[in-house]
């Protein structure tokens, strides 16, 4: 079972390094219906590079990204216990087959292990669930978005004031570096880690998906429309549309902190999901 764990794992990174997800290509084809120029003419390129991808089963960008794993597992999944060793061995057959860019440096050697795996790499965030079943998600990861990554803590009394102030000021600062039209996940609460995590795992919501807290989606809406009005465009070439859409999720905080994270994901938006049943039968979810 841990083999066919493995390889389901490497055709999982080949889906999601190939086949860009449906809502993420109809917001770039609406994005490119809106615009003129310059900005029109790089969503074009953009799409036909998606379709060439899709067609040759080649990856959609040079970076393949840090290979980056949301795992639900049931309490009672009987195959609980080989998931970490099936999921890195997948990543290792999935860099050769593809096959994928190593993106795996040793901090102290400088070394690249060659085959996307080290010391937490790939990296797995994980969640249980009831019941016998798991579902895993794996998001390649591009280095130029995660550059664009940040954590601040602001004073409480800054409030969502503080907060949308923030974001729209470091979105700006970022420009045409993580590969606009980009896709912006905040995490609020909790301490600095939690902030982090949770706007990474805002990324894996589709596109227009809302949060369901009211105020919170209103407040996504509001990001959505600031961070598009500075003017960046695709690739910080100018244009109506630099961001596709922004996502938040939530944690309480502490009375004396008021954590908040920023994750950015390129064009790119790169996810793809499976389910494996009790029995070991293997599904594509998305």
């Amino acid at each position: 079972m841990k083999d066919k764990i493995a390889e389901a794992i490497s055709d999982l990174l080949l889906k999601a390094e190939t086949d860009l997800p449906e809502d993420v290509e109809h917001a770039l084809k609406k994005a490119m219906n809106g615009e003129e120029g310059i900005a029109r003419a790089t969503l074009s390129n953009i799409l036909k590079n998606v379709e060439l991808a899709r067609t040759y089963k080649k990856p959609m960008c040079q970076d393949t990204g840090t290979p980056t794993f949301f795992i639900r597992v049931g309490y009672d999944f009987p195959y609980r216990h080989i998931l970490k060793e099936a999921i890195i061995e997948g990543v290792r057959i999935a860099t050769k087959k593809i096959p994928l860019r190593p993106n795996a440096v040793d901090i102290l050697t400088g070394k690249n292990s060659g085959d996307n795996t080290g010391y937490h790499i790939p990296y797995i965030h994980w969640d249980f669930i009831e019941g016998n079943e798991c579902y895993i998600t794996v998001m390649p990861k591009g280095g130029g978005s995660e550059n664009a990554s940040i954590l601040k803590m602001l004073k409480p009394g800054e409030g969502l004031k503080g907060v949308k102030k923030f974001v729209v000021q470091h979105m700006a600062s970022m420009g045409g570096d993580p590969c606009p039209p980009v896709v912006v996940g905040i995490g609020i609460g909790g301490g600095g880690d939690i902030a982090m995590e949770l706007a990474k795992r805002a990324l894996l919501r589709k596109i227009g998906e809302r949060a369901k807290n009211e105020e919170i989606a209103a407040l996504e809406e509001e990001l959505l429309a600031a961070i598009n009005s500075l003017g960046i465009g695709p690739m910080g070439l100018g244009g109506k549309i630099s961001c596709l859409d922004v996502h938040i999720e939530l944690a309480h905080r502490h009375p004396a902190s008021l954590p908040v994270g920023i994750a950015v994901q390129c064009w790119a938006n790169r996810r793809k999901s499976i389910k494996i049943d009790g029995g070991g039968k293997i599904w594509n979810i998305d």
